[in-house]
């Protein structure tokens, strides 16, 4: 008989670290890029044009916060006219900088009150929101069950989870170690809601990936080692584009936390989703664009 509670925490531990390792950030860092926070995005003096008449919402992933994951991509956007704005969300007690952590229809909850404050610090009858990892797929709650739907015109989702990961095969050794499961849901319950087959991700995918009258967009990269399989990032619906990185440039070679932190490649095919009627080609040679 195996020592299930000599091996629980290992486990436990390993489904945890493998998740931190895809964020590089560290306390000090998020402190340092804090400081920054208000660089151009999240400035609620800020009217849209008419050229980008709708504000971006930014949603961050599993581990991550609201200038973290957006030290690449807010800027990128505010560069090109976009009125940005990011939140923090799941938040657990006494953990810092790490969010995303709490679980996901409560998270999805807030997501709604800052959707509110942004249109109504704006004027803006709706938004778009752009999310990485959990942050792709957490706004499809608010779209919804909370009345999103109303509110949003469009839905980008880089390297989103949307229908539960394998975590490269790791979450299939669950089962076998007895209240592991459990473990998870206590103390990290957005994790065990992502894992694939959980309930959280049943009730999503009810019914249909989408709901009417929101533009759905999911970048994905076939080198991601956390939501797989990365065909399962995908959406099926009406108004949805699904994109392989490596169909715009072949070696990109991005896996999953660097598509949304860092590459321009990805950046660019997010200001195509955003605003479709001037979208041009996305490129290896985007990246310096």
């Amino acid at each position: 008989m195996l020592p299930w509670k000599r091996v629980l925490r290992p486990l436990t531990a390993l489904l945890l670290t493998t998740a931190v390792a895809v964020v590089p950030a560290t306390t000090a860092q998020a402190a340092e890029a804090a400081a920054a926070s208000h660089s151009g995005w999240n400035d609620y003096s800020c009217k849209p044009s008419a050229a980008h008449p709708r504000p971006v919402v930014l949603v961050h992933g599993t581990f991550a916060n609201s200038v973290d994951n957006w030290l690449g991509l807010a800027p990128y956007l505010v560069n090109r006219g976009y009125c940005v704005f990011s939140l923090d969300y799941g938040q657990l007690q006494d953990v810092p900088f790490f969010h995303a952590l709490g679980p996901i229809d409560k998270s999805a909850g807030q997501l709604s009150s800052y959707v509110d404050t942004v249109l109504a610090a704006t004027g803006a009858a709706k938004a778009d929101l752009v999310g990485h990892s959990q942050g792709g797929m957490m706004p499809r709650y608010y779209l919804k069950f909370l009345g999103g739907a109303a509110k949003v015109n469009a839905l980008v989702g880089i390297a989103p989870n949307n229908h539960g990961t394998t975590l490269a095969g790791l979450t299939n050794l669950l089962p076998y170690f007895p209240g592991a499961e459990d473990l998870l849901s206590s103390a990290t319950p957005a994790l065990a809601q992502q894992v694939v087959g959980s309930e959280f991700m049943t009730r999503l995918n009810e019914g249909g990936d989408t709901v009417p009258g929101v533009r759905y967009t999911v970048i994905a990269t076939k080198y991601d080692e956390v939501v797989t399989p990365w065909r399962t990032q995908f959406l099926n619906g009406p108004d949805v584009k699904n994109v392989l990185i490596q169909d715009k440039c072949a070696v990109d070679l991005s896996e999953h936390a660097l598509l949304g932190l860092t590459d321009r490649i990805a950046f660019h095919e997010v200001t195509n989703a955003l605003d479709p009627a001037r979208a041009t080609a996305t490129t290896c040679a985007s990246v310096v664009g």
